[in-house]
């Protein structure tokens, strides 16, 4: 007989185990080939669309005083993830490789869809494991960040995101106006090379150069290059495309999500390069049901950068009169950001409305944003 406390916190945490079911899916697109391959692209985007529509909005709050132990089955859900979506890239990159049933274009299909898994959900899973305190979970997001080849995307989130969101410091701090289609070259290159000197600069304090090996990007760089070695032995060079495929598909669902999160929000400068604290109005946040269960409460984005490192079902929903609400959650958001026209349309005018709320001694937006350096130095 299972307690019932138990049985509750079972319960409770099931509907953010949603995401598993993308595994089988894409194993059976790939085993069927043709319209199937599509299935995963439209459950991620459209059907969690018409779930959130169907399921409404979670305003509820969880006690932020639960301790870990009350909090296993959402614990192990992100540490179960790593193994899977490691035999799943690497096992279809065997199946596709070896198979004759799948065309070029097939394959490249299929790996598209993998790419929205590993960034999707491997990416989202990373960054929660990278926040923690045990190292152990902190290697299992490493690792998850190694198999789309951005494993950067942990010293610049840890060191310059959190510090800096909302400044132009902030790399993936999208500036109004600016369309995801320039925002996207321009964060591929700052965001490593701000992460690359937070890192040099935080050596340069224990008095080590960057070429010492307690530089994490050695480690990034090894993880990396076995992933590569690893798709080349399994399907030679056609396997190194397939693995750069779903790296790439990866990399631009994360940097969808970083354009959506702080779209045009500002931290007011305060003079001499300093500015104000984080509060919960400078994230776009959205409350929408399903798409928080596929995501782990990465839509509650206010109060991750109000507390980091608390575990993602503690996080807390914020009421519209302290944060900023998105109309819809990632899922329509993202696909809406990738139409620059219809972006600004259904955006820009939230952004405006935010300014006029929170910083209504502000007249000269334009000429605000122009006095700051955009990279730190």
């Amino acid at each position: 007989m299972i307690a019932p406390e138990i049985l509750a916190r079972w319960q409770s945490a099931l509907p953010f185990w949603i995401s598993f079911l993308l595994i089988p899916l894409v194993w059976v697109t790939a085993t069927q080939g043709g319209w199937w391959l599509i299935a995963v692209p439209l459950t991620t985007w459209w059907a969690f669309a018409v779930l959130d529509y169907l399921t409404g909005l979670n305003l509820d709050n969880a006690d932020t005083e639960t301790p870990d132990k009350d909090l296993g089955w959402y614990i192990s859900l992100t540490q179960a993830w790593v193994p899977l979506q490691f035999l799943t890239v690497f096992g279809l990159i065997a199946y596709a490789t070896q198979s004759g049933h799948l065309s070029s274009g097939e394959k490249i299909a299929l790996f598209f869809g993998v790419g929205v898994i590993s960034g999707t959900i491997g990416i989202n899973y990373s960054h929660e494991l990278m926040h923690q305190k045990s190292r152990r979970e902190r290697w299992l997001g490493d690792i998850l960040l190694a198999m789309v080849l951005y494993s950067h995307f942990r010293s610049e989130h840890l060191l310059v995101h959190h510090s800096y969101v909302g400044t132009p410091r902030d790399p993936v701090t999208a500036r109004y106006n600016e369309g995801f289609h320039r925002f996207y070259p321009r964060v591929l290159y700052q965001s490593l090379a701000s992460a690359f000197r937070a890192e040099a600069k935080q050596l340069s304090r224990r008095g080590q150069p960057w070429t010492s090996f307690s530089n994490p990007f050695f480690r990034y760089w090894a993880l990396q290059g076995l992933m590569l070695c690893l798709a080349f032995g399994i399907g030679g060079w056609a396997g190194v495309g397939l693995f750069l495929l779903q790296a790439g598909i990866a990399i631009w669902q994360l940097e969808l999500v970083n354009y959506v999160e702080h779209y045009g929000l500002t931290r007011k400068h305060l003079g001499e390069g300093k500015y104000e604290h984080v509060h919960p109005h400078h994230s776009w946040n959205a409350a929408h049901k399903a798409s928080n269960w596929l995501l782990i409460n990465l839509q509650r984005h206010s109060d991750h950068h109000y507390k980091p490192n608390r575990r993602f079902p503690l996080l807390q929903n914020h009421a519209e009169t302290a944060a900023p609400q998105l109309p819809y959650g990632y899922p329509v958001m993202t696909v809406a950001a990738m139409i620059p026209p219809l972006w600004r349309r259904v955006m820009n005018p939230r952004v405006r409305g935010w300014r006029r709320q929170y910083y209504p001694e502000i007249t000269d937006w334009k000429s605000y944003n122009k006095g700051t350096n955009p990279m730190p130095r």
